[in-house]
């Protein structure tokens, strides 16, 4: 564990710094085309985390998380595409991590007491949840011409080797992997999630 740990503890530190040297959510108008949608999920930190977390959670807890996230990035695609958003997306986008980290780390601990089909279902609306913010913003950001659709199977190609990628990979790994995997993304969403507020809070106060 310590060997998983050590890692661990290395990238969460790591995150602090780039956190505190560059904007947190660097969200804007994507690339249009194919290949635009494709690297778009990658290139934000906070997505590929996002995406990370649902495969994790997948291996851990069921594969059927993964249709789960699928019907969650639908819906959020379509919300964000229409121009809706909600107050404070982003934020709520980060805190999205650590609740699927949160939610794996719990479903190890009552996955013995609890209805597998039940544990499934509170597990796969954490997940759905989840995706669907950052579906939105996606949606948000996705170009609106002639390139649209090539950009979405492009980002939604990506999407599914991630998420898909992870799950799997998880399933090979031993379960104290999970578990620190789970550990960093409540960690890192947290850090996410409130990093600029210690950055406003310290312009003010300088």
């Amino acid at each position: 564990m310590k060997r998983v740990l050590s890692p661990l503890v290395a990238l969460t530190a790591g995150s602090a710094v780039v956190l505190g040297t560059h904007p947190v959510f660097a969200h804007g108008t994507a690339t249009g085309g194919a290949l635009g949608g494709l690297s778009h999920p990658l290139l934000g930190f906070d997505h590929l985390l996002m995406l990370m977390a649902a495969g994790t959670a997948a291996s851990f807890i069921s594969s059927q998380l993964l249709l789960w996230a699928l019907g969650g990035a639908v819906i959020g695609a379509a919300v964000g595409f229409t121009g809706f958003t909600i107050a404070s997306a982003e934020v709520l986008a980060a805190l999205a991590i650590s609740a699927v980290g949160c939610v794996i780390l719990l479903a190890g601990r009552f996955a013995k007491t609890t209805n597998p089909n039940l544990l499934t279902t509170i597990s796969g609306a954490v997940v759905a949840t989840g995706i669907s913010i950052h579906a939105m913003l996606h949606g948000l950001e996705a170009p609106k011409d002639g390139s649209t659709l090539l950009w979405w199977s492009g980002a939604l190609v990506s999407s599914a080797l991630v998420c898909g990628g992870t799950a799997l990979l998880q399933k090979k790994l031993p379960l104290t992997w999970t578990k620190a995997a789970a550990i960093a993304f409540l960690a890192i969403g947290g850090l996410l999630a409130f990093a600029p507020l210690a950055l406003l809070a310290g312009g003010a106060g300088a």
